[in-house]
């Protein structure tokens, strides 16, 4: 997992820009969240859930306008013609937001789970530079952000 300005997943490939953030803000910004899901030979052509979710330093989920900010969905990985048997699956997803709500000065971790199972490696974690005096508060994140 790799948290960057952008990513975009095209021709089974992830497309990052601004990648390695690990630390963002304090303004409001887009964050592109890119992963890339290594599926065991022997896991193909079986149908997978993923879920995104990201907690606070607490490790408690985030929530907006009273729901944990949390991303999902399913894939599946099938295998192509003529790959050599044992040969890991990549699955590539990019996730991007045009921006969340993060406060200055905190820090955050998207947490990865697939099949309900999730392991400290599947977690990135990032923090929001504090807000410089003088410096005008972040507005909030619009509704529908």
């Amino acid at each position: 997992m790799l948290l960057a300005d952008s990513a975009q997943v095209a021709d089974r490939k992830l497309y990052i820009l601004g990648g390695g953030l690990t630390v963002i803000g304090p303004r409001p910004q887009p964050l592109g969240v890119a992963i890339r899901i290594e599926v065991p030979w022997d896991r193909a052509n079986v149908a997978h859930q993923w879920r995104l979710d990201l907690l606070d330093e607490d490790g408690h989920p985030v929530s907006v306008r009273e729901q944990a900010l949390v991303v999902h969905g399913r894939f599946e990985a099938g295998r192509p013609a003529g790959l050599k048997p044992g040969t890991p699956l990549s699955v590539p997803l990019a996730i991007t937001f045009p921006t969340l709500p993060v406060q200055p000065g905190k820090s955050y971790t998207w947490q990865l789970a697939i099949d309900g199972v999730t392991h400290l490696d599947w977690r990135q974690s990032f923090h929001v530079r504090a807000a410089q005096p003088g410096q005008a508060p972040s507005p909030p994140p619009a509704p529908g952000a």
